[in-house]
């Protein structure tokens, strides 16, 4: 018993030591402008046979912690998504993540076979791990570049969609069942999962989110919880019907996130942090599978011929098939074909084929895994000069206000606390002038850590807190009001 209590604080030790590193490791990162995955994957390799010689090679393990990462990670992306910012662009990042992921797939397949002489199965799973975009570098990485939100509407909505088809790729072939159905009934299997998947997540999200409204939870940081425990049932729910878990956690995590929640703000910091945990913990494990001792010449050869087949050629013949029937200019598809982010998505896809002992597995984990080095080495960093060159950034883009509410319950209202942003036009806009609905009120204002009552000439400021009472029924309304001003100023409701 003793011997267990002595191991168990060794893992907390190691866990705790390498946790802080990789928190502080997101400040220098971010500083040098380098992806902290790649860091994260650095201390995995250090931890692992190269360093101080911790062992781990279970591939299944690997896969099933893999997969929960990516859940949590698909979970945030959809809570801290304005579904407003994505509309727009739903259809073309839908189409990336069905037809460009089929285009790139064929493209990568016959590139890795004839040019890189591959057979046939290695082939097919290399262009189908490496053709999805990663969640997290996506969603971490493209919300610090002011894009239009066409573009990273697109983006977000082709990673949170795209693992659905290849994650059933991967694994059809890696059981050896992918000639079973043939092209047709593969397609028709991808669809089903595909809609069925959007339909259960949409079904939890909807549900969970009525349920929310109308339980009073003892504590408020219940809340967050239950929210991300509905993320997970959409998922494991999906997934025992056979459908596409990933695309059901997402969906279900957009409507969750864009709906009335008390403690919708908490709940976002908590997902967020959340996601951290399972993005660090996961490229640590993968870092900790990688063996750099296994690396040839030839695996590196590959990697790197494979990524430039991936850059230039797969993902703008991906983008530029689905954008014919959008409206997205040349320069703005030359953007998202160089803002196809890849990260653990296709290193977690490639435990699928070592969980089932296909020959050859070992090796393409090797060359995938350089490939996603090399390929964000080169992609991440340079985001920010390749959208300022193709002219797609809006630096002067106003961005929302953040409002948070507490529930009422004795008076059937909200406690609207609005947080005025340095970008919102909120600033030197009178309470008077924000022409809130009837019943609403404005009844405090929290300016440089002082309080004060407003009246009706009170000028807002930006950094201001407000705290609005609202009646629930009138919650919506005041909320679209609110943001009306703060994207718009004063005279929203002529530029409406």
């Amino acid at each position: 018993m003793s011997f267990d209590a002595h191991q168990m604080d060794q893992v907390l030790l190691i866990g705790a030591v390498v946790m802080l590193v990789a928190i502080l490791a997101v400040r220098l990162s971010v500083r040098a402008g380098l992806p902290s995955l790649l860091v994260y994957l650095l201390m995995g390799v250090l931890l692992g046979e190269a360093g101080l010689g911790i062992d781990f090679e279970d591939a299944n393990v690997a896969h099933a912690l893999g997969f929960a990462a990516l859940v949590l990670i698909l979970a945030e992306g959809g809570l801290t998504t304005q579904w407003a910012e994505i509309r727009p662009a739903m259809g073309f990042g839908l189409s990336l993540a069905t037809l460009g992921v089929a285009v790139s797939v064929a493209v990568m397949t016959l590139g890795s076979h004839y040019l890189f002489g591959l057979d046939w199965e290695l082939a097919v799973l290399l262009g189908a791990v490496t053709s999805p975009t990663d969640a997290a570098a996506v969603f971490s990485v493209l919300r610090r570049v002011p894009l239009p939100r066409p573009i990273t509407g697109a983006l977000e909505a082709e990673s949170g969609l795209n693992d659905a088809p290849t994650v059933l790729l991967v694994t059809l072939v890696s059981s050896g069942e992918a000639l079973d159905h043939g092209l047709l009934g593969f397609s028709a299997i991808v669809v089903y999962e595909l809609i069925s998947g959007v339909v259960f997540g949409l079904a939890i999200g909807f549900g969970g989110a009525w349920v929310m409204r109308r339980v009073a939870l003892p504590s408020s940081g219940l809340y967050p919880l239950a929210v991300l425990s509905l993320t997970i049932l959409a998922y494991a729910g999906t997934a025992a019907a056979h459908a596409s878990g990933f695309a059901a956690v997402y969906a279900c995590a957009l409507v969750l996130g864009n709906s009335e929640l008390p403690h919708r703000n908490a709940t976002r910091s908590f997902s967020e942090g959340v996601a951290w945990l399972a993005q660090i913990g996961l490229f640590v494990m993968l870092g900790l599978l990688a063996s750099p001792n296994r690396l040839t010449l030839t695996h590196v050869a590959v990697a790197a011929l494979a990524g430039l087949l991936l850059t230039f050629v797969a993902r703008p013949l991906s983008v530029f098939a689905c954008a014919w029937s959008h409206k997205f200019a040349v320069r703005e598809q030359l953007f998202v074909s160089w803002a196809g982010l890849r990260g653990a998505v296709p290193i977690v896809l490639t435990t699928i084929p070592l969980a089932e002992n296909v020959v050859g597995a070992t090796e393409l984990f090797d060359i995938v895994f350089v490939l996603v080095v090399i390929y964000t080495l080169v992609t991440g960093p340079t985001l920010p000069w390749v959208a300022r060159r193709l002219r797609v950034t809006q630096l002067g883009e106003p961005r929302d206000i953040e409002v948070e509410a507490a529930p009422l319950e004795r008076l059937a209202a909200d406690l609207l606390q609005v947080s005025i942003t340095r970008r919102s036009q909120l600033h030197g806009v009178e309470v008077g002038e924000l022409r809130l609905p009837v019943g609403v009120s404005v009844s405090l204002v929290v300016r440089d850590g002082q309080s004060l009552v407003p009246d009706q000439r009170t000028v807002l400021r930006r950094g201001d807190d407000v705290l609005v009472v609202t009646p629930r029924r009138l919650r919506e309304q005041t909320e679209e009001r609110l943001r009306a001003v703060s994207r718009r100023g004063r005279l929203a409701d002529w530029l409406d």
